[in-house]
């Protein structure tokens, strides 16, 4: 638990060092998101780290705010950014900052397996995993917009794995029928660290670089925007519908939407 917790919090913080000195012109720089604003994409953070931090710490409170969001599910993500976006944009980065300290610091209190609820009830160290995903994927949108670099690390790992392990979710979604081939991955972390997932024999692979992989899966790049070599009908099918978030299907970016990386 203090592995992941640990890189969580740089995650928040690598993002957190990107907007902290942005104008107020640049918080309202609309990203590639669903045409959410820098700010809407802090927000939408922040208020989940809360969310999180109620489902590790405050069953009842979570509860009250569930409740909440499912009478309110046809203005949903309205209701969800309204928090953040009703704050000043420095009220809004210090809200941020205290929710994700908060938020940590349940999780440590936690078993890495106890349960904790969510609309998927999920174990304190996938929960945990899943907020540096998100983390990750919203940052993405926010560099997209400011037209800045970050620096991939090897957190890249966990969205990679959860990448995998979405593969039968990313068909299921959409009710496909899931292939019976196997895949196997293979990439290249930013340390140069080679992590592999499934039967190294398998006809059909993915391969490259782990960014690009987790860009994908997070639904910010298309697969042929990317340097991945996506071997077999089954490989490509995945990476044409690959979703490691809950939720509804969605559609990520069309080919051609982002310079070939």
């Amino acid at each position: 638990m203090k592995a992941i917790c640990e890189d969580l919090a740089a995650e928040g913080q690598a993002l957190d060092d990107i907007v902290a000195n942005i104008s107020d012109e640049e918080w309202d720089i609309v990203t590639p998101f669903d045409g959410w604003t820098v700010k809407a994409e802090i927000a939408h953070i922040a208020f989940f780290d809360y969310i999180a931090r109620l489902s590790a710490s405050d069953k009842e409170s979570f509860d009250m705010e569930m409740t909440k969001m499912i009478e309110n599910f046809d203005r949903l993500f309205e209701v969800t950014l309204e928090p953040g976006m009703n704050r000043s944009n420095q009220e809004l980065l210090s809200w941020w900052r205290a929710e994700r300290k908060a938020m940590i610091d349940a999780y440590l209190a936690c078993d890495p397996k106890q349960r904790l609820p969510w609309h998927i009830p999920m174990s304190a160290r996938s929960s945990a995993t899943a907020r540096l995903m998100e983390t990750w994927a919203h940052g993405q949108d926010v560099v997209d917009a400011l037209g800045v670099k970050r620096e991939a690390t090897d957190r890249l790992k966990h969205i990679a794995h959860l990448g995998v392990a979405t593969f039968g979710w990313s068909f299921k979604v959409r009710d496909l029928t899931l292939p019976d081939a196997p895949v196997r991955v293979e990439l290249t972390g930013p340390s140069g660290d080679l992590w592999t997932w499934g039967d190294k024999t398998a006809a059909d692979k993915i391969v490259g670089d782990a960014e690009d992989f987790c860009l994908v899966v997070i639904q910010r790049r298309h697969f042929k925007d990317t340097k991945l070599e996506v071997i077999g009908d089954t490989a490509e099918k995945w990476m044409s519908v690959a979703q490691v978030f809950a939720g509804p299907p969605a559609e990520g970016p069309k080919p051609g939407s982002f310079p070939k990386s």
